[in-house]
């Protein structure tokens, strides 16, 4: 699912054993892609020494109500890079 700067995208709620790279609190969180970082090996198969499928990685932004809903500035935005498979159209 090739994305491009502004689409709106949920990151999965999964919870695979492992290492994971992406954040646990964004888990389930909307946002947009803010650039397209390229494609880069799957840090999820490289931590076991596997040969590594070549993923998009996204810079995704979040507003932080959305994140943290009791955040003290909500417009405030926080920054996320994240690989496709854990994206979602939103």
């Amino acid at each position: 699912m090739p994305l491009e700067p502004g689409a709106r995208v949920r990151v999965r709620s999964m919870t695979p054993p492992g290492h994971v790279r992406t954040p646990f609190y964004l888990r389930g969180k909307t946002g947009a892609v803010e650039r397209v970082l390229g494609p880069f090996g799957n840090p999820e198969q490289l931590a076991y020494g596997h040969a590594a499928e070549r993923l998009p990685l996204y810079r995704v932004r979040f507003r932080m109500d959305e994140v943290w809903p009791d955040a003290p500035n909500p417009a405030d935005t926080i920054d996320a890079e994240i690989y496709a498979h854990w994206l979602e159209p939103a």
